[in-house]
């Protein structure tokens, strides 16, 4: 039987009292063994520790649920609820394994602790960390003392307090975890076959995950039912005159009135309608009135009619918790969440920060002092808040950290005194500016709203004055200059009086068009969780992570944009089970965790009723199963289209009825559902039935040259496909060339690609330019080292034209580092691979230093150093790698059908671009 809570006994509790920190400087005979969860944290943690003290790390979960099939031990595969990892029929008791990577760390682990006297867990302070050191405990079984050692910084002083109060494991934390652990496996486990049966193999459901999906679909249908509204109005540049120095100083009004009624603005519209909203009292210009209002007030006179000016206090914000964090990193960093998360971790371990999972915003006296410190050496005491600010957590049920995210220690290093670079610099740059600007003083602000008459139309100007900054010199949201942001935000009115006239400069009639409602950006996607109680701050990160890498969403102009897939999912959710992308359901179901873990509810009547319940969700499941049809499943109606959208083995293509014979069209990846419309239909489906447009024929070979549009966007294409040429040259086209622009004379240039551009004066190697999988680019093919050397070009130059002169002025620039880890900076640039040209850097990972190359990591040899890896050695380890076992299975899985019947019905008649 497999250890549970109510199954296993709970951790060794010294009847003897915590001993003091001079006992425990004082032990030499045996090590005291301590258990972190990275490498990178132990070894921070190793310098405020005695030199006794044996520091190991567990990388991580070193047991959980089982993974795949392989996992799951043979005696227990038989069983019906064995895939699930949950033995439903015996009080959901879990089945945990070790993962195959982790035995040998576990081996590891327990032959450190036959020599040690003393065993101390302390990996992290929050619900999770609580639960590894738990598993740790179950798996090592210590004859020894045993402590749980909890910290929320890694400093000399947080260290020694914390060695001087540990404590016990504690077990209501603990059974939060494991309650929210199986019930996002039961959720996860037993919609996902279900979504592979009925739309696509390899999909995901989640608890959360489905909310958030829904989430965008939601916001995408309001995009795609949009109708556009437009309005115009009026808008001047005035002047008045400065008497001293007879100089005349500018402002600009808007048109806001006319005849005392308001005028229309983008609010007053009707988003289903594209209409003004029936009963709104309000003035709607067309163009043609408009520019007859202009003409008509041209000459007339404008008088000053009211002035109003209103004093306004602006206090600074709490200091960051995790989700705050996500979002500001997001708005001004543009970094994702899962990259926020992964640099603050890194911080943290290396001591620069607090522990950055936390819903707190509150502040230890030790850090307040640290704060007002700061303030008053680098701002002066006029910056400093008279009084010390404390901040209220308001979110519900807090059970991470109990600080805000800060700078560690009991003075904060300035950002430039950390030594940092990059990302982690910027990071940490912001969350120092956000917890010292929390202790100065409020910004006073001055605003001025100007009412101008001239004829029957009632004009407004509005300024704002900046008094004093206070916190503003520090931190401004969303603007990564404070000094700059402090400008942006002034509006200078020059000074004006009752009765005064000031003169016309320009008059000009603008045009306006309604927008649709902006797209999620990961902050706020965020920031709406939290708001709605779903899920927790410190799950955000990977939820989001999923719904990219699950193909749900892909990531355009720091916007989630919701993929066909998505609205096929949420569809089936919705009609079948509402309840699991029902916010107010899951918030609800967020609360009753929280109460588990406070002991209020009981989690095993809750999983029971939730699961195997009369409502449950196995019975639902079951139930609905033959209610589903896949072909309905697999097909995405929107407005306004004739056709339909269904979901492929190989992606969202269009289906049409032609004459009784189904046409079908890919539909490129990075086509999102709101931008679907009939023209573009038309468009994919009249390559299919009359053949792709011909730009021309090839004047050198004669062949014609086509435009095509395929899954991966717009191409041309020398020839047509035939069995005697099953691969005819194509060529991607690229930003900025579209396939009602392109011309012949660009399409042969695009296929002539890559083009010599001559050869470099020293090393008399050749110079390309072309394009790849990154844009237009161009190469020496004998650089670095004799390898290959590569530029991207920028925006204003052209693959098509680009000359030798700019391409070496290109290459004599230095590199940048490009590589998939964005959430990372390299610790070393190894150089670019001989065969794609891309980089291969050197990163730190939870379990240690590691080569990354695209989308291949492989770890640094044991006993070899970074700086002793050379490029040639990274090759050799990089070709090394073979596919685990692991990938093998599921890459052959993958390329079956869950349902063949199914797909083949579907792609019945099927005709696919490209």
């Amino acid at each position: 039987m497999f250890p549970t809570l109510s199954h296993c006994n709970y951790p060794y509790k010294s009847q003897n009292p915590i001993l003091s920190l001079a006992a425990i400087f004082s032990k030499t005979s045996m090590p005291t063994l301590v258990i972190v969860e990275s490498p990178t944290k132990a070894r921070t943690i190793r310098n405020y520790l005695p030199k006794d003290y044996q520091v190991e790390a567990s990388m991580g979960h070193v047991r959980d649920l089982p993974q795949s099939a392989g996992d799951i031990p043979s005696s227990i595969k038989g069983k019906k609820w064995a895939k699930l990892g949950v033995n439903v029929e015996s009080d959901f008791e879990p089945l945990y394994v070790i993962p195959k990577d982790k035995k040998k760390i576990v081996a590891q682990l327990k032959e450190a602790l036959k020599t040690a006297s003393e065993l101390i867990l302390a990996t992290d302070e929050d619900r999770e960390g609580e639960s590894i050191s738990w598993h740790l405990y179950q798996l090592l079984k210590p004859k020894i003392p045993t402590k749980r050692m909890v910290f929320h910084e890694i400093t000399k002083d947080a260290i020694t307090k914390a060695l001087n109060n540990c404590r016990d494991i504690d077990e209501k934390l603990v059974r939060a975890q494991e309650t929210r652990r199986i019930l996002d496996r039961l959720v996860g486990y037993t919609l996902s076959p279900l979504l592979w049966e009925k739309i696509a193999w390899g999909l995901s459901a989640g608890r959360v995950q489905s909310v958030a999906v829904q989430l965008l679909v939601k916001r995408e249908i309001q995009r795609c039912s949009f109708h556009q509204g437009s309005y115009w109005d009026l808008k001047a540049t005035l002047f008045t005159t400065n008497q001293q120095n007879n100089s005349s100083q500018f402002f600009e009004s808007q048109l806001v009135t006319l005849e005392g009624i308001r005028l229309s603005t983008g609010n007053d519209f009707d988003p289903k309608t594209g209409k003004i909203v029936a009963g709104n009292n309000v003035v709607l210009l067309s163009e043609s009135e408009a520019k007859a209002l202009k003409d008509d007030l041209q000459d007339q006179t404008w008088t000053v009619k009211e002035i109003d000016e209103r004093p306004v206090v602006r206090k600074p914000a709490p200091p960051f918790t995790t989700s705050t964090l996500q979002q500001e990193s997001n708005r001004k960093l543009r970094l994702s969440a899962r990259d926020t998360m992964r640099i603050a971790q890194s911080l943290y371990e290396q001591g620069y920060i607090t522990y950055m999972r936390t819903d707190s915003v509150n502040l230890s006296e030790q850090a307040i002092t640290a704060a007002r410190s700061c303030v008053k050496q680098l701002y002066g005491k006029e910056y400093l808040s008279t009084k010390v600010r404390q901040y209220t957590t308001k979110s519900k049920g807090v059970q991470e950290a109990h600080e805000a995210i800060r700078p560690a220690g009991s003075t904060f290093r300035t950002p430039q005194e950390t030594k940092l670079n990059g990302r982690e610099l910027k990071i940490y740059e912001l969350i120092w500016k956000r917890t010292v600007a929390c202790q100065m003083a409020d910004s006073r602000q001055t605003t001025i709203s100007v009412q101008l008459d001239v004829g029957n139309a009632g004009f407004r100007s509005s300024g704002k004055r900046i008094d004093f900054p206070g916190f503003l010199r520090a931190y401004v949201e969303g603007s990564d200059d404070p000094e700059a942001a402090i400008e942006d935000q002034e509006v200078i009115l020059p000074p004006l009086t009752i009765g005064e006239n000031p003169q016309c400069n320009i008059l000009e009639a603008v045009g306006h068009e309604t927008q649709p409602p902006a797209r999620y950006t990961e902050a706020a996607l965020v920031k709406t969780l939290e708001k709605e109680g779903i899920g927790r701050p410190s799950t955000y990160a990977s939820i989001i992570g999923t719904i990219t890498d699950k193909g749900y969403a892909q990531l355009v102009n720091n916007a989630l944009v919701p993929s066909f897939t998505a609205f096929a999912v949420s569809n089936l959710l919705e009609k079948y089970f509402p309840d699991i992308v029902s916010p107010s359901f899951t918030s609800q179901m967020e609360q009753t965790l929280d109460d588990i873990a406070t002991g209020a509810v009981p989690w095993l009547p809750y999983l029971k009723d939730f699961y195997l319940g009369e409502k449950g969700l196995e019975p639902l499941v079951k139930e609905q199963k033959s209610q589903i049809d896949g072909n309905i499943a697999r097909t995405v109606l929107l407005e306004n289209l004739d056709a339909k959208v269904r979901i492929g083995k190989y992606g969202a293509y269009i289906e049409k009825d032609n004459g009784g014979e189904v046409v079908t069209a890919s539909i490129p990846k990075d086509l999102t559902p709101s931008e679907l419309d009939p023209q573009k239909v038309e468009t994919l489906l009249k390559q299919k039935t009359a053949g792709p447009d011909e730009i021309g024929k090839h004047p050198d070979m004669g062949e014609p040259i086509y435009v095509l549009i395929g899954p991966y966007g717009p191409y041309v294409q020398l020839g047509e496909k035939t069995e005697e040429n099953p691969k005819p040259k194509q060529t991607s086209l690229p930003k900025g060339v579209t396939p009602e622009n392109i011309t012949l004379e660009i399409a042969m240039g695009l296929l002539s690609l890559p083009r010599t551009l001559g050869n470099h004066p020293k090393t008399g190697a050749s110079i390309q330019a072309s394009l790849g999988r990154f844009g237009p680019y161009v190469v020496n093919k004998k650089g670095v080292e004799g390898k290959p050397d590569y530029r991207s070009l920028k925006g204003e130059d052209n693959v098509l034209t680009v000359t030798l002169e700019r391409a070496l002025e290109l290459l004599s620039e230095p590199k940048k580092t490009r590589s998939n880890s964005k959430s990372k900076t390299a610790l070393r640039e190894l150089g670019a691979h001989p065969e794609d040209g891309e980089i291969i850097n050197i990163y730190d990972g939870p379990y240690g230093p590691y080569i990354k190359h695209g989308k291949i990591n492989v770890s640094i040899p044991e006993g070899q150093t970074i700086e002793e890896v050379s490029l040639a050695k990274a090759l050799e380890l990089l070709a090394n790698k073979t596919p685990t076992q692991k990938n093998t299975r599921r890459k052959i899985k993958s390329s079956t059908t869950a349902n063949p019947k199914s797909d083949k019905t579907s792609n019945k008649k099927t005709k696919t671009t490209k």
